[in-house]
């Protein structure tokens, strides 16, 4: 949906930056702004500033900056869409939704309406479980006898539920409520010439509230104190909570998984919270199912580095195939996907107090990447040693390889296969992407030795009916600034903003008007709606304040002949990938020479401001050499 940037407007002059951020971090006053620790960045000494005046706030330390809505975004991992709803609702505001019918806007007042109340009645028995807990004497040894804290239970919401049928019928007085049986609180079960026998759902189970990254309790899951079974009970999907898409832990774990720069994707509640008494955090749990894209896109709002963590055995070994596939469409050149493989007879919490934290640190240091796991998988019953198992591996291989997005990776992982399968990389290309097939992906841009590098340090093929419809898009016309280059080449091929990392992010949304805005808005577009070609982005773009600087980049006539294009769009994506890598972090430097002068004068009064000054100066290194290196 197309917000208008009126609302933006108005919704950010009522809210209060102050208010906003102070809800997640405690803040002083300090001269006429606000100091606190940064959420974003681990932190002794507080460097992140508010301001009310300018409603506005600041991080010395690592840079991050924004507005209410921008913090929202940064911090709950909201998108943009849903961090102005979520504003909005917390002072009063509808959002404007011009596009929809009444019946639309109806039905979608009605569902929100639904989502409130069922996240109430939850919430109401989490508190009802946590009481339960107190007084349950085999509950808290059960507990007790795992390793667990009084700490990390109230900090996850540990609850328990009692042995009776109708216990909830205590906390609800109208147990025949419909939205008992909605929640998946309550089961209903009609009998043929009988009434309706309702009773709990959960029954002598221990109980791990699910939250959303809001916080709102939206289902539980529930474990047997003993050998029962099934051993874990899930709450069933409502239209609060659907098991494809959340992840237990996330909400608790969103400030560590930054801190500690990636998340560890385990099997079960108790894992989580294991794992988080004993000091790793930023682990998050999948809910009785196979990871998802969707879990997968989830965590890298968070995070550009995901490590899954499986037990040994032929069940851990098919968990793990099943989210490789659900991440192969998110493995960009600037995020890393690993897999974790215990030994069969230990899950996490029973490895390290075996063995210690730092050998438990240490074994997800050493994690398969997804590179390697992709290829294991690939060979799993391939004689290399025979044509026809190499054949084999071919073909394994393909559908994985194929939803790779494009990228520098894909393109090594190819070299990779072809040499295993014993064949050239163009060869392979042309087996799997045919010249003929549409695809978007050009199998001549696998070339292995049919490169040139080109002075914007990406390769081009030699061949001038490859190189012409690459210019059509990346022709030399300058802009005037590198923020205008980056605009352009996202705006020409929106799918790109996929293929970008946090810190590119950051920055970009973080710009200066009117290309600040102008990043903002596209984010918001990519969430919604993913990627768009030129003509749908200019109607959206229509009464925004970034308008018409869109329109003059876009006017380009360069830029102009690719719109829409979706036949050379193919041909042109690898080296405008390349161009827009160089740009970005062309910027990236000039933004942490910025940063590298604000630790300079911050270590005047703070002494930990210098090994802030040390990580930005590696980076700053290593974005020079890989400038250097093309």
């Amino acid at each position: 949906m197309a917000i208008p940037q009126t609302f933006i407007q108005e919704l950010l002059a009522r809210a209060d930056v102050v208010d906003i951020v102070g809800r997640y971090v405690q803040l002083k006053k300090g001269g006429a702004n606000f100091m606190g620790l940064c959420p974003f960045h681990g932190e002794k000494s507080p460097s992140f500033s508010v301001s009310p005046t300018k409603q506005f706030y600041h991080c010395f330390g690592c840079g991050k900056n924004g507005n209410a809505i921008s913090f929202l975004m940064d911090h709950a991992g909201m998108n943009f869409v849903e961090a102005v709803k979520e504003l909005a609702q917390q002072y009063g505001m509808q959002v404007p939704e011009d596009d929809a019918s009444p019946q639309d806007r109806a039905r979608a007042a009605q569902q929100r309406e639904k989502q409130t109340t069922l996240t109430d009645v939850l919430e109401k028995a989490a508190v009802a479980y946590q009481r339960q807990l107190k007084a349950s004497v085999k509950a808290v040894d059960y507990l007790k006898r795992r390793g667990l804290s009084g700490e990390i239970a109230r900090a996850f919401g540990l609850g328990y539920a009692p042995e009776g049928w109708r216990s909830l019928a205590s906390i609800f007085p109208a147990y025949d409520d419909p939205l008992l049986v909605e929640s998946g609180l309550v089961i209903a079960n009609a009998e043929e010439d009988h009434d309706e026998k309702r009773y709990d759902r959960f029954r002598d189970r221990v109980m791990f509230p699910i939250r959303n990254i809001k916080g709102e309790c939206i289902g539980f899951g529930g474990r047997v104190l003993g050998d029962e079974k099934p051993k874990y009970l899930n709450s069933p999907e409502t239209p609060v909570f659907s098991k494809g898409r959340e992840l237990y832990g996330l909400f608790e774990a969103r400030s560590s998984l930054r801190e500690k720069g990636f998340v560890l994707v385990t099997e079960g509640y108790m894992d989580v919270v294991a794992l988080a008494q004993l000091g790793f955090s930023n682990a998050v749990a999948t809910l009785g199912t196979a990871c998802t894209p969707d879990h997968v896109q989830k965590l890298f709002r968070f995070t550009d580095s995901v490590v899954f963590s499986f037990d040994g055995d032929a069940a851990g070994q098919r968990a793990a195939r099943k989210a490789l596939d659900g991440a192969l469409t998110y493995a960009t050149d600037v995020r890393t996907v690993k897999f974790l493989f215990l030994p069969s007879e230990h899950d996490p919490d029973s490895f390290i107090r075996e063995f210690g934290k730092d050998s438990f640190a240490r074994y997800i240091s050493e994690a398969i990447p997804l590179s390697r796991f992709l290829v294991q998988v690939a060979r799993e019953g391939c004689d290399l040693n025979t044509a026809e198992g190499r054949a084999h591996l071919a073909s394994n291989a393909k559908p994985l390889w194929i939803q790779l997005p494009e990228g520098a990776f894909k393109r090594q992982l190819l070299t990779e296969l072809a040499e295993l399968i014993q064949i050239d990389p163009r060869e392979l290309s042309d087996l799997w992407i045919p010249a003929n097939s549409g695809s978007m992906t050009n199998s001549n841009s696998y070339t292995k030795h049919s490169y040139r590098s080109n002075k914007i340090g990406g390769y081009s093929p030699k061949y001038p009916d490859i190189i012409a419809p690459m210019a059509r898009f990346t022709g030399r016309v300058a802009p005037a600034s590198r923020a205008d280059h980056a605009a352009r080449l996202i705006l020409g091929n929106t799918q790109a903003w996929h293929a970008l990392g946090a810190e590119d992010h950051e920055m970009l949304c973080g710009l200066p008007s009117p290309h600040g805005g102008l990043f903002v808005w596209l984010e918001s577009q990519v969430h919604e709606h993913g990627g768009q070609p030129w003509s749908s982005v200019r109607e959206g773009l229509r009464g925004h304040e970034a308008e018409g600087l869109a329109l003059k980049l876009m006017s380009d006539p360069h830029a102009e002949a690719g719109k829409d294009d979706s036949s050379d769009e193919n041909a042109t994506s690898i080296e405008a990938a390349n161009e827009l890598r160089q740009i970005l972090n062309r910027m990236l430097v000039e933004r942490i020479n910025t940063q590298l002068d604000a630790a300079i004068e911050q270590s005047k009064s703070d002494p930990s401001a210098l090994q802030r000054y040390r990580e930005l100066q590696k980076r700053k290194l290593e974005l020079e050499a890989l400038s250097r290196a093309v």
